[in-house]
Formats: C-alpha cells, sequence, structure tokens
C-alpha cells in the first residue's frame, strides 16, 4: 500500500490499515523512506541544469563504433 498510495489516494480503511502496519513491522518503514528518499532524489535529477558536457551525445541510444 506504500507504494499505492504514491499513484492514488487511499481509502479511509486502507488509511488506518497502513498506519496499524506501520507500527508493528520493521521493513515497510524503511521501505517507505526508501520509497521517498528515491522520489526526491528522481524530483533533483529532473530539476538539475548541468553544463551539459557530460552527456552531450550519451542521450541519442546511439552507440559510437
Amino acid at each position: 500500500m506504500v507504494v499505492a498510495r504514491e499513484d492514488r489516494h487511499l481509502r479511509s480503511t486502507e488509511k488506518i490499515a497502513l498506519r496499524t502496519h506501520m507500527l508493528i513491522c520493521k521493513a515497510c518503514p524503511r521501505f517507505e523512506q526508501q520509497i521517498l528518499t528515491m522520489r526526491n532524489a528522481l524530483r533533483q535529477w529532473r530539476n538539475y541544469e548541468g553544463d551539459g558536457s557530460a552527456s552531450e551525445g550519451s542521450s541519442s541510444g546511439k552507440v559510437a563504433k
């Protein structure tokens, strides 16, 4: 449900079930933190404005011979 929450709004019963599960499960809060870390990293990557010199030509998908 952690991933589903990223894609859609959870119903009230799903929110309660997720909160309850997060209280008793040790792995799921860590997984949730990993999801948030990846989302933030992707957001920063999308907003990154480098000089472009390192990625020139590499985005075409063609292999140089």
